[in-house]
């Protein structure tokens, strides 16, 4: 006569762990592949929005610039701090800290800041892209899926369930936003993690699926970049055009990341005073600069980068030698302020640029090879996660004939980077550790 209370009982318990396993992590992957698409549209729109009206008025950054510049850095201090800066730095010492930093610093408070402030940022024509924000916006929106779960799973092995949701969703978010699914696995395991445990394996492989999924049914199955028209000829130069490649990327990227880390060393004294005591005004600095540099670049250096980096690799658009040099600057100045916008795209940009430049070099090579070679350089150069650029660049450019050489460029570029300065994200995640 209790049989069917007991089948009733085992039953919906066996629901509930069905649901704690799966359904709740399943639904948040989808929602993190949705909050990607809607970002990477309300990004494009912001920008697209930008560039019509700065085609009408091409003064109107020397003014609009430095006013979005000064009301996000207000806004990111005054109610979203912890969302400054590409994001990542901040998933790494939540994933790397024993210390309760989640709560912290993966907030849905802060995916709001993170979209909105952004947003605005790319209104104002600043140099930011959205694939870090993407990162840190999925492990936030994971991260919030743990009030789901009941405390004694959330306090297993240290907060190991905790940590997993913010890594599934730091991976689904930049398979997501690139369509590079690989690329999710690979940053995850390289850059985040720098380890790779079997037993988050495949949950971060389930997350990235379905937030493929989500992607490509809103989407399509777009190539980022395009595919690279290549005739399949390799020159004999090329080996040179790889080493001179990397180790030029290394350099630039090197001095990049330098340049972000040591500001007390080459900022003036009253300037990084200035910069304390007065972080908005000097936010409006910044876009000052940054508007100064767009209109003599012809609008070239505002934004990401993307359509210039795209427009390179196909053939029909025109940047000087110049472009590579006046992206960066740019992109220290959009960074320095501490808004909240990533490095991802404007560092392709900058690599392409340089590839760009030194076809003058190598006039016998094919242009969209030099220009990939240099992509993979500088993003590797940045980030110091060499596998991880190369993947990436792979994916977002269909760029298999270039398998090699690609590894060759990211592996010297990262090397040459490390004789500036120590990998990038690290370093700025010690900061919220350290608090």
């Amino acid at each position: 006569m209790h049989i069917p209370g007991f089948i009733d009982r085992r039953t919906i318990l066996r629901a509930r762990r069905l649901w704690l396993h799966y359904g709740v992590f399943w639904l948040g992957a989808i929602a993190t592949g949705l909050v990607a698409v809607m970002y990477a549209r309300l990004i494009d729109f912001g920008y697209d929005a930008f560039l019509r009206v700065v085609a009408v008025y091409w003064w109107l950054p020397l003014l609009l610039t430095p006013a979005i510049g000064a009301l996000a850095v207000w806004l990111t201090r005054r109610f979203f701090p912890g969302s400054e800066g590409s994001g990542i730095p901040q998933v790494i010492a939540m994933l790397h800290d024993k210390r309760e930093l989640g709560p912290r610093l993966l907030t849905l408070r802060i995916l709001v800041g993170k979209i909105a402030i952004s947003f605005l940022s790319i209104l104002g024509g600043f140099t930011i892209g959205r694939e870090g924000p993407t990162i840190h916006v999925g492990a936030a929106l994971m991260f919030s899926l743990r009030r789901f779960y009941p405390t004694r799973l959330r306090n297993m092995r240290g907060g190991a369930l905790e940590r997993n949701l913010a890594l599934a969703g730091a991976a689904a978010g930049l398979s997501a936003a690139f369509n590079a699914p690989l690329a999710g696995v690979v940053f995850a395991i390289e850059e985040l993690t720098r380890s790779f445990e079997q037993r988050t394996s495949g949950v971060l492989i389930t997350a990235i699926i379905f937030a493929g999924i989500v992607s490509l049914a809103l989407q399509g199955n777009y190539v980022y970049f395009g595919t690279i028209d290549l005739t399949g000829h390799f020159p004999e130069s090329l080996a040179l055009a790889v080493v001179l490649l990397g180790v030029v990327t290394g350099i630039a990227g090197g001095i990049f990341c330098w340049l972000l880390l040591n500001t007390e060393r080459w900022m003036p004294g009253r300037l990084a005073s200035w910069r304390q005591t007065h972080p908005v005004a000097f936010g409006a600095a910044c876009g000052l600069v940054i508007a100064v540099i767009g209109v003599v670049a012809g609008g070239h250096t505002f934004g990401s980068g993307y359509a210039e980096a795209r427009g390179m690799l196909e053939g029909h658009t025109e940047v000087g030698a110049s472009y590579p040099l006046l992206k960066m600057a740019s992109m220290v100045g959009s960074y320095l302020p501490g808004a909240p916008g990533g490095l991802f795209a404007p560092s392709l940009a900058i690599g392409a640029g340089i590839g760009n430049a030194l076809h003058l070099v190598f006039g016998n090579m094919e242009l969209p090879m030099l220009i990939a070679l240099g992509m993979v350089g500088y993003l590797a150069a940045v980030t110091q996660s060499p596998i991880t650029a190369f993947v990436i660049v792979i994916e977002m450019i269909n760029g298999h004939a270039l398998v090699l050489s690609l590894m060759a460029t990211a592996l010297i570029a990262s090397q040459v980077s490390k004789l500036f300065a120590p990998p990038l994200y690290e370093a700025l995640a010690q900061k919220y550790m350290g608090k």
